[in-house]
């Protein structure tokens, strides 16, 4: 007899690890400011944050490393031209 737990686990397990973060490391990781953080997701460049709770958000680790990634392989490709 198979347990739906395992079923749970092995869905689980095929996810895409990633952490989330607060605003705090997110202007780390980023060297952005809050300000300029939510100006960008307003324009559709900067990912959105998972919201938490009543007055709680969260980005996804894997998203923000992402976008800086991108921003660097722009400036390098621009400096390159």
């Amino acid at each position: 007899m198979k347990s739906s737990s395992n079923s749970n686990t092995s869905a689980y397990v095929q996810q895409p690890q990633t952490a989330l973060i607060r605003r705090k490391e997110v202007e780390r990781l980023t060297a952005l400011s809050r300000s300029r953080i939510y100006d960008l997701m307003k324009q559709g460049t900067f990912p959105k944050p998972v919201r938490l709770g009543a007055m709680s958000v969260a980005w996804e680790e894997n998203l923000v490393r992402n976008w800086i990634a991108d921003r660097i392989a722009d400036s390098r490709k621009t400096a390159e031209a």
